[in-house]
């Protein structure tokens, strides 16, 4: 018997996504279908949000459908568009994100941090590294970062991976051992945090975070859909 391919349409991806970032947790929000449509999808674009040559870009690419991060000032196309805004912020960049922790080789995950009931950092252990070389690996993984602050706990043996940067959080993350806090970008009030308790800091780049977040979207979404060919902007 031959099984032939059913067609993908937009909802179908909406309705995947809509669960994989659990969107009831962000009632208030935009998730899932911003601009309906019933074509049939074999070509997908990923974006985060638009620009002047948008509509010119999904006509040369020749895409069905699309994907953004802050579809706000939406020019006119002739295509659908769904959209999710804190739910992909949440799942897909820097927090509680067992994706990014896979990549981390990050073990023995454990929540750090909640914001209104959600998770917003983890934390867990790696194998032995030296600061210098795990921050070699963060440089790959994210094309860069903004910041790198050493401290003086030695090698890098625990990891805190946390969505937001406090006072509180920066000391927790080091009362539960964590060698290195990474983050999106540094903040004032965890400044004294990182200095008296000597834990090492880097600060990734909320849009570095967020471009590691569409690939790793383009990613799912080719694991769930074989026949989905996802493009991103070069």
């Amino acid at each position: 018997m031959i099984i032939t391919h059913s067609q993908i349409h937009l909802d179908d991806i909406a309705q995947f996504l809509s669960n994989f970032f659990r969107v009831d947790r962000f009632s208030n929000d935009q998730n899932g279908v911003y601009i309906p449509s019933e074509r049939a999808i074999a070509r997908f674009g990923l974006a985060l949000e638009p620009w002047s040559e948008l509509a010119a870009w999904t006509q040369q690419e020749r895409l069905d459908g699309l994907f953004l991060h802050r579809p706000w000032q939406m020019p006119t196309v002739d295509i659908g568009v769904i959209a999710y805004h804190l739910a992909f912020d949440e799942s897909l960049t820097i927090g509680f994100n067992p994706r990014l922790a896979t990549v981390l080789e990050i073990s023995n995950l454990e929540v750090l941090g909640e914001k209104e009931g959600r998770a917003i950092g983890m934390i867990g252990d790696i194998e032995r590294h030296s600061f210098d070389k795990y921050c070699d690996r963060l440089n790959q993984i994210f094309h860069g970062c903004d910041r790198v602050i050493p401290g003086t706990t030695g090698d890098i043996s625990r990891v805190a991976v946390v969505g937001a940067m406090t006072d509180v959080l920066v000391r927790e993350a080091k009362d539960r051992g964590a060698n290195i806090y990474i983050t999106g970008q540094l903040r004032q009030p965890g400044k004294l945090a990182l200095a008296e308790t000597g834990i090492s800091c880097v600060a990734i780049g909320h849009r570095r975070s967020e471009e590691w977040g569409l690939r790793s979207l383009s990613g799912l979404l080719r694991d769930r859909f074989s026949q989905l060919e996802v493009i991103l902007p070069k």
